[in-house]
């Protein structure tokens, strides 16, 4: 039997809970190494800071034998959204290795990868979120001139529990 063969058997017996509960596991260790400060939600999502870009983590339930981890940045609020900004972005997802660019109901441009995650290394997990850090850090200045709005470093930040 091939490794590969081995792990997926493996992965086959495990429960979707402990599927995600293994995954998560794997993402805070990786966290913990590569950044020290990153924030957990308890619920298998995190955010980590780099530059002006706030990127999420999200381990989420993906298929019966794997999970997913989604790399979210929200890179501008805002931003009028016209044809010309809609092509450019287009275009730029179709030159970028990673990821792409996306738009939520509210207008916020985003920048997110996503990934399977019950064999996550160390390698593809840092491509990552150095991917959609980067990315979002250097993209959301353009934006910004050419579309307003706000980057993500630009929005106030409510303490709830203050």
């Amino acid at each position: 039997m091939t490794t590969e063969n081995l792990l997926k058997t493996e992965a086959d017996k495990q429960t979707p809970d402990a599927m995600m509960k293994v995954t998560i596991e794997r993402v805070e260790t990786l966290l913990s190494e590569m950044y020290p400060y990153y924030a957990s939600f308890g619920d298998g999502s995190f955010t980590i800071r780099q530059g002006s870009s706030i990127v999420g983590i999200m381990v989420r339930p993906f298929t019966e034998n794997d999970t997913c981890v989604e790399c979210t940045a929200n890179v501008v609020y805002g931003a009028t959204i016209t044809p010309d900004l809609m092509r450019f972005l287009l275009r730029k997802n179709a030159e970028l290795h990673f990821g792409g660019f996306g738009l939520l109901f509210d207008n916020t441009i985003t920048f997110s990868y996503a990934f399977p995650g019950m064999h996550l290394d160390k390698e593809e997990f840092q491509t990552a979120l150095y991917s959609v850090a980067i990315i979002s850090d250097y993209y959301d200045d353009e934006i910004v001139t050419a579309a307003g709005g706000k980057r993500a470093a630009d929005m106030a930040v409510i303490d709830l529990d203050a």
